[in-house]
């Protein structure tokens, strides 16, 4: 009767040894369909039985490691060539098989819900492209693939990224980032290779809630962020069920809209205001996967008011930075989207001037949208120039293609007697030309007549006048289009802050700007207003001129006054 036992015992004990076994597993980024960098050293990495060896086979390479004792293996492998599709073996104990592996370019899309976006309205809405019917349809592109992180914030740092690739098709596409699709779209079709786009974004999101712990609470100036996050944190730990005007106060952003009563108090892990929990969840788990460069599109979520405002450039060097420490490649292209046009204080000119502060840092650019917007609608659905604009920014600095990538910069101005004249950088060509939005039959965006418009007063930027409803037209002939009228969006001051509309006209890389109403002037404006209607400064290869000032009075303070949030 003993033997019954034994054997029975003997098979429990087997079975729960084959249970305890932790097979080999890769990173989800390894998975079907995946799309690798090349010309770079690429690693793989996932997790095993402590001490277990690990050899990963991919395109004539064999790469071993033996897992750690938290069970953690990485492998690195050498350059790769473009190519594919290929097949990946990585084994231990067990043996695992990534399929249709391509080879190519990859980059990392992050941000907030501009950049999770998607090119369908259905299921998606508010989002959805301008003919998103006619992109879907002709959306056959399989050497394009999106991995989309599935959404995740957490307290402290996460390994593993919810998600998995999927190849560009008519059946897939509507589920794509629009930006990210239209930007690798189109830098497949010029480069020719295979395209990858990581997809890390959250909606409402802030940019310190994409920074790392480390560095905030290292940071004298990030710190007090750190601070207010964990208190209410610890709060909430201790006091579960207690009521939000209970705790230490939440961030709220500047166009936050009035609470009312009290409601419960949630976890604060969960709020993508707070600093830290996006990168946790979301781009710790993809880091060290090998990418050429970021995309990011943020902003309209700045927290803290006024100081808030100033603060954010800081924020945004301190997350860049740290994510090319991070990621180990140097200083990795980082392109930013500057906020378009919106009646709302989220998109006010100096967030815009502070979004332009990423210049600043090596291997930078920043993509214009201040033509762009809706006047009513976060969310604009003119989203294919901004595709453009991304891209011919990466062929030129990431890939060394000849070509224009920026609208007019900038660089200096002069006083002429009555007039100003501004002198500008990427200026070949300079025009007043008519905007996307019009050519598209989207908004009446040129005004009648700059006088029309009320001036600015020292009390804040002018108001926007009322605009008609939406045009319902087919897109307008540009032959039809007055692209040889006056530059729009111009304004100057003297030395008493005031501004008013201005004459402006194009001089060869110059714009000479003036105003009877000013016979001294000292500075000059454009397009500063939060939906600047029709501004239509651009070069001679189409790409608009960003906002900005030549002054450098406190333009802040006037502004905030629109803020609801503190």
């Amino acid at each position: 009767m003993k033997t019954p036992i034994f054997l029975a015992s003997c098979c429990a004990t087997l079975c729960f040894a084959v249970a305890a076994r932790a097979d080999v597993k890769p990173s989800t980024l390894f998975s079907d369909h995946a799309v690798l960098q090349s010309g770079m050293a690429v690693p793989i990495w996932g997790t095993a039985d402590p001490g277990e060896k690990v050899t990963v086979k991919f395109e004539g390479q064999t790469k071993t490691a033996t897992a750690g004792a938290d069970g953690k293996w990485i492998v690195r492998l050498a350059k790769l060539k473009p190519g594919g599709p290929l097949e990946m073996t990585i084994a231990g104990k067990n043996s695992i098989t990534v399929k249709d592996v391509l080879v190519g370019e990859v980059w990392l899309g992050s941000g907030q819900s501009n950049m999770v976006f998607n090119v369908s309205q259905n299921g998606h809405r508010p989002y959805g492209l301008l003919n998103e019917e006619k992109e879907i349809a002709a959306a056959n592109f399989p050497q394009l693939r999106m991995f989309t992180v599935k959404d995740a914030k957490a307290y402290t740092p996460q390994t593993d990224a919810a998600g998995e690739w999927k190849v560009c098709s008519p059946e897939t596409v509507p589920d794509f980032s629009a930006v990210g699709y239209l930007f690798g779209r189109d830098l497949n079709q010029a480069l020719k290779v295979p395209v990858g786009i990581i997809l890390s974004a959250f909606g409402a999101s802030t940019a310190e809630s994409w920074v790392p712990r480390e560095s905030m609470a290292a940071d004298p100036q990030l710190k007090p962020l750190l601070d207010g996050f964990d208190a209410r944190e610890t709060f909430f730990k201790a006091n579960p069920t207690a009521m939000d005007d209970k705790a230490p106060v939440a961030p709220q952003t500047l166009n936050a809209r009035p609470s009312g009563k009290p409601g419960p108090l949630r976890d604060p892990v969960q709020d993508q205001h707070q600093p830290t929990v996006l990168y946790n969840g979301m781009i710790n788990p993809v880091i060290p996967y090998a990418i050429r460069g970021a995309i990011w599109y943020q902003g309209e979520s700045i927290v803290g008011g006024k100081a808030g405002v100033m603060l954010y450039p800081h924020v945004m060097e301190t997350m860049v930075t740290e994510w090319r420490k991070r990621w180990g490649e140097g200083n990795f292209p980082f392109y930013a989207v500057q906020l378009a046009a919106l009646k709302n204080a989220s998109n006010n000119p100096m967030v815009r001037e502070q979004q332009a502060a990423i210049l600043s840092l090596p291997n930078s650019g920043m993509a214009v949208t201040i033509d762009i917007g809706d006047p009513a609608n976060v969310h604009p659905k003119n989203k294919e120039p901004l595709g453009d604009r991304l891209t011919k920014i990466a062929l030129a600095n990431a890939y060394g293609h000849k070509i224009e990538y920026s609208g007019p910069v900038y660089a200096s101005m002069k006083v002429e007697g009555g007039a100003i004249r501004v002198k500008f950088t990427h200026a070949q060509g300079l025009k007043a030309a008519p905007t996307p939005n019009e050519l598209a039959g989207l908004y009446p965006d040129k005004p009648a007549a700059p006088a029309a418009r009320p001036a600015a007063t020292p009390d804040g930027p002018r108001p926007t006048p009322a605009l008609p409803p939406l045009a319902t037209s087919s897109a307008p002939d540009p032959a039809t289009i007055d692209d040889a009228a006056h530059l729009h969006w111009f304004q100057i001051a003297g030395a008493d802050g005031k501004f008013v509309d201005a004459d402006a006209k194009i001089e060869g890389d110059s714009v000479v700007v003036s105003s009877a109403q000013v016979s001294a002037p000292v500075a000059v404006r454009y397009a500063w207003d939060n939906y600047p209607a029709g501004a239509n400064l651009y070069n001679g290869d189409g790409l608009p001129a960003a906002p900005f000032r030549t002054d450098k009075a406190d333009a802040l303070t006037p502004i905030s006054a629109e803020f609801t949030g503190k």
